[in-house]
Order: C-alpha cells, then structure tokens, then sequence
C-alpha cells in the first residue's frame, strides 16, 4: 500500500509455516470434538473438505492478487469496497477479542491437572482464569510492540506446544490400542453422525477449529516474498495442522470414552490417562504445560496478525488516525496493538460475569464463532467476485482457475453459514440456555453496530475536513 509506513519484511517460510501451525492447531479443540463421540472425525473430514480447502485456496489466490498489508481488508474493499472492508476487518478483530480469553482459559485449565486435587480451588476460581489471561495478553502484547522479530520467535517457540503434546499422544494412543484397546467403542453406527442440540457445538468447534489460514495475508508487508512463500507455508502447515486434529481427537476417543472428555480438561485428561496406563506418568507434567504454552502461542499468533487490521483502517482514516502509527524504534503498528490487547483483557474479565468458569468458556467460543465467520462470508464472496478482475502470469491462481474457484467460494459459503447457524446452540452443560444465546446475539448485534457507528462518523469528519481545507 503506497500510503502505508514502511514495515521491516522480517516473516521467512519457516516463520510463516510455524505460524500457521500455532494460529490453527489448537489442542483443545481435539478435547472438544473428542467429546461428540466417534462421529466426530467424520465431521473433521466433512470440515476439511467443505472449509479448510476452499479456504486455503481463497486465501493463496487472493493474497496472491493482493499481497498487501491487511489482508482480508483489502481483499473486500477490491470486491466491495470501503464500508464492507471495514465491517469484514472489525468483525475479525472483535472476533479475537473473546476468542483470547476462551482459549487462554483451556490453558489455564490445562497447567492445574498435575498438580491433581491441591488446584480444585484454582480449577473453580473465576479470578484465576482472569489473572492468568491478563497476565499472558499483557507479555504478548509488550513482545509484539517490541518488534515482528520478537513476535514471531514467540510463535516458533510457542509452535511445541502443540507439536509435542499431539506427537506424545497419538503415539501413546497407538500403544494402548494395541495392547488394551479402545476406551471408546469405534463402530460403523457410532461413526455415523446425528445433529442435535448437544452435537451442534462440537461441530461448530470443529470449523472454527480450521480457521487462521488468513490471519498472516494481514502481515503482507512484513513476508519476504508473500506470492511464494503464503502458498507453500499454507500447504505444510495445513498438513500438519490437519494430522494433527484427526489424530488427536482419535487418541483422546483411544484414551476415554467420549462422555468422559470435557472442553477445558479433556486433552490432558486423555494424555494422563494414557501415560499412567502404559507407565509414563512423568511425562504429564512437563506435557501440561508444553499445552499451556500452545494456548499463549495460539494468542500471540493471532493478536500479532488481527492488530494489523485496525493499523491499516486507521491509515486509511475509518479508525482514528493514531491507529495507523508506527513505533520510531521497533517498526510495529503500536497503537493497533496496545489497544487491541487493552480490550482482550477487558473481554477476558467481562466473559466471567453471570456463569461459571464453564459456562463463561462455552460462550465465549460461541461469541467467537459467530463474529469470526461473518468475514468468511464476506471473504468468499470476495474471491467470487474479484474472479472478473484480470490476472497477470505473476498471480497463483487455483487449479482450474475461474470455474474451481468460484465453486470451492460456494462451498466454502454454504459451509460458514452452517457454522453459524450451529454456533448459536447453546452446551449441554451451559445453565442457562437462554442467558447463552441472549450473550451471543447481543454481543454480536453490538459489535456490528459499534463497527457501523465507527465507520459513519469517521467518515463523516474526514469528510468535513475536505470541505474545511
């Protein structure tokens, strides 16, 4: 972008492929699909094929087009212009805001296991999952202001924690079903998926599970070489990423029967009880933590990546202008991302209001879900429409081109309002059903209208500044 500050282009392939290893695999998902029963791998086939593909293919063809700073901004306002590239980039960037806090909850839980019985007050306590969240989005917050090369070294290292934990437990899992078998019955009727109310979360969590493989087209400015090397990072890292679901959620149903596995306890529940049944007990602890460690990266990657979406909204003068800033010294959009991380911990402390530590988890993916795949709309639909604009020989386009692309964005569109017609079902578990989908609807509702009132009135000021000048 010509208007925007020079950036240092510090993101290599190895970077961008740890990134997106961090950003989408996630080991609490495995728990929470884990704990739908056997059905649920079919729905992570069903997930692959009907989002993660034509997602990753929209994303290497659009950021192919468009490799600039911003992402599935610019992506939209060459589609549709300026008010719909500003509501796509606002929905994503509140999106995380919940999402933070759900998931460095699962951490939280996650590092209490080992230490058994002597953390049941911890595992109960409210304003431990909030002081270990704040605690964590302020250190990433300070380590991405202080520069992308300390950014993505916090997300390479972060990358084990998902890596490491999944590779112990699929290996474990192979051994115990060889000599014990399975805890959990693996027939072709418990395959066989049924959608009800109790289902209609874990699948949701499953989509959303795939998402991410946009988040670093936001950093264009900052790869080296983004046309080559965004397609080949999303390759290696959806393989892994892909292994590392399936695999994970088969070791877990391995591990305990799926009754047994719970959305914030649940993977290193299935990792104890696979280690004390084959003698390894040892390794649960550092292996606890190692999880703990995927869920800071899990944020990290994603705060280092969405805070480039408001830096760009201010350069162009939808946001304040002080939000397109950049820091003299480390080279990073500051203010974007102080005030991101400022209003993480916000969200991470309100979450808890009116519900237990539980019930503040399922709403927060639920909040998550329903504002995060609104841009996914928005981001197929871009890439049906910008298949009438004209493509150099430089441009990567999809196999096929113009008539696999348009279809693999329908199928990707029809799958992202599935998602988020399934995310509005409250847990099984949540207390108040009513209560859950009041917060989701409502928190959404507000954002939207917080986006929209946002857009109109800077516009409206950057317009009477013309007039005045």
């Amino acid at each position: 972008m010509a208007a925007s500050p020079a950036l240092k282009r510090g993101i290599r392939f190895r970077d961008l492929a740890l990134f997106y290893v961090v950003v989408a695999l996630n080991v609490r998902w495995t728990s929470t699909a884990a704990a739908a029963g056997p059905s649920i791998l079919v729905i992570w086939l069903a997930a692959l094929f009907c989002f993660f593909i034509p997602l990753s293919a929209s994303v290497m063809e659009l950021s192919s087009r468009h490799p600039d700073e911003g992402g599935i901004y610019v992506w939209t306002r060459c589609a549709f212009g300026d008010f719909t590239a500003f509501i796509a980039a606002w929905m994503y960037w509140m999106s995380n805001l919940p999402f933070f806090a759900s998931v460095l909850y699962f951490g939280a839980a996650s590092v209490l296991i080992p230490f058994g019985s002597r953390a049941d007050r911890l595992g109960s306590s409210p304003l431990y999952f909030m002081a270990f969240a704040a605690f964590w989005l302020t250190v990433t917050v300070v380590l991405n202001v202080r520069g992308v090369d300390s950014g993505k070294w916090l997300n390479n290292i972060c990358s084990i924690g998902s890596l490491v934990p999944l590779t112990l437990l699929i290996m474990m899992a192979v051994v115990s079903w060889y000599k014990f078998g399975s805890a959990t019955p693996i027939t072709a009727a418990s395959l066989t998926p049924h959608l009800s109310i109790d289902n209609a979360v874990f699948w949701s969590g499953v989509f959303f599970a795939f998402g991410g493989v946009e988040a670093a087209s936001a950093m264009g400015d900052e790869i080296q070489n983004p046309r080559k090397t965004i397609p080949w990072a999303i390759l290696v890292g959806g393989i892994v990423v892909t292994a590392g679901y399936v695999g994970g959620t088969a070791a877990l149903l391995v591990a305990l029967p799926s009754g047994a596995v719970s959305g914030l306890q649940g993977f290193v529940n299935g990792l104890h009880t696979l280690s004390e049944r084959l003698g390894l007990g040892w390794v649960l602890i550092p292996t606890a933590l190692l999880v703990g460690l995927n869920a800071v990266g899990s944020t990290a990657a994603n705060l280092s990546s969405t805070s480039r979406l408001p830096f760009v909204a201010g350069i162009d003068h939808y946001l304040p202008p002080v939000f397109g800033s950049i820091h003299p010294r480390y080279r990073t959009p500051w203010v974007a991302i102080a005030v991101y991380g400022a209003a993480s911990i916000l969200v991470a402390i309100l979450g808890q209001a009116g519900t237990t530590v539980r019930g503040a988890y399922d709403v927060l993916v639920s909040m998550a879900v329903v504002c995060y795949f609104i841009p996914y709309l928005l981001l197929f639909a871009s890439m049906i429409k910008l298949q009438n604009e004209p493509a150099g020989s430089n441009i990567r386009r999809v196999p096929g081109k113009k008539p696999v692309a348009i279809t693999l964005a329908c199928i990707g569109f029809i799958a992202t309002s599935a998602t988020i017609a399934l995310s509005l079902f409250p847990g099984a578990d949540q207390p108040n059903k009513a209560l859950a989908v009041f917060k989701v609807v409502g928190a959404t509702l507000v954002q939207l209208g917080l986006g929209i009132a946002i857009f109109t009135a800077e516009r409206r000021r950057s317009r009477k500044a013309i007039v005045a000048a």
